[in-house]
C-alpha cells in the first residue's frame, strides 16, 4: 500500500470535506427521492446491509431501497438487469446510481471513501485469496476504477444461467485484479478524475431516462 501523505492523512481530510458539503447541497434530492420511495412502495426508505470495510471490519452501507422491502431478505445476493424484486422507481435509481447517494453518510462517519474497492458482502470476502485480501487495507469506496470499467454490471449477469457462479469465478476476480491495481497507486489527482468521470457519467444517465418522479406508476401495496 502506498505511504504517502495523500493516502496516510490527505485522502480522510478530503473524504469529510466533500461527503458534507455533498449532503448539504443534495439534501433537496435526497428529500424527493425519499418521499417518491416512501409514497410508491412500502418499506424503509434505506437499505441497509453488511459489507466488509478496511481490515476487515463489517459495517452498515447506506442506500436508497430499490426493491420491494419482503423480498430482499432471502434473495440471492447478486442483482441482474430486470430483476423482478426491483421497483420501478428502484429501476430509475439504479441505472442513475442515484441509489448510492446515501454512502456519503458512510464516508462521513469514516466507514468508506469517496474512492476505493466497492465493498463486498462478507459471505464474498472471505472467498478472498491471500493477494485479494490486499484491498481492505483501503477504505472502501463509493466510486472507483472498476465502476469506470463495468459500468453495466447488471446487464454482464443477465444472461448467465448461474449468476452467482459467474459473479464470483468470472466478475468478481476481474474486478479485484482492478481494485489492488488502485490500491497500489493511489493519488490525489487520480482519485479527483474518478470522481469527476463518476458524476459526469450520472448526469448523463439521468439526462438519458425518463425520470420515474414524474410519472411513478406503481401503488401501495
Amino acid at each position: 500500500m502506498p505511504a504517502g501523505f495523500y493516502y496516510r492523512f490527505g485522502k480522510r481530510w478530503f473524504d469529510t470535506s466533500c461527503a458534507l458539503c455533498g449532503l448539504i447541497l443534495l439534501s433537496p434530492v435526497f428529500v424527493l427521492v425519499a418521499l417518491a420511495i416512501w409514497s410508491t412502495s412500502r418499506g424503509p426508505v434505506f437499505f441497509r446491509q453488511v459489507r466488509t470495510g478496511q481490515f476487515g471490519k463489517p459495517f452498515r452501507i447506506f442506500k436508497f431501497r430499490t426493491m420491494r422491502s419482503e423480498t430482499t431478505a432471502n434473495g440471492p445476493l447478486v442483482t441482474e438487469a430486470g430483476d423482478p424484486r426491483i421497483t420501478p422507481l428502484g429501476k430509475w435509481l439504479r441505472k442513475t446510481k442515484v441509489d448510492e447517494l446515501p454512502q456519503l453518510i458512510n464516508v462521513l462517519i469514516g466507514d468508506m471513501s469517496l474512492v476505493g474497492p466497492r465493498p463486498e458482502v462478507p459471505e464474498y470476502t472471505a472467498t478472498f485469496t491471500v493477494r485479494q485480501r490486499r484491498i481492505l487495507f483501503a477504505k472502501p469506496g463509493v466510486t472507483g476504477l472498476t465502476a469506470t470499467v463495468y459500468p453495466n454490471e447488471e446487464e454482464l449477469l443477465t444472461n448467465q444461467p448461474d449468476k452467482e457462479e459467474y459473479y464470483l469465478t468470472t466478475l468478481l476476480p476481474a474486478k479485484l485484479e482492478i481494485d489492488i491495481a488502485y490500491c497500489e497507486n493511489i493519488r490525489f489527482r487520480r482519485d479527483v478524475q474518478l470522481i469527476f468521470q463518476t458524476l459526469a457519467n450520472i448526469f448523463a444517465r439521468i439526462n438519458k431516462l425518463k425520470s420515474p418522479l414524474l410519472d411513478t406508476s406503481e401503488k401501495q401495496v
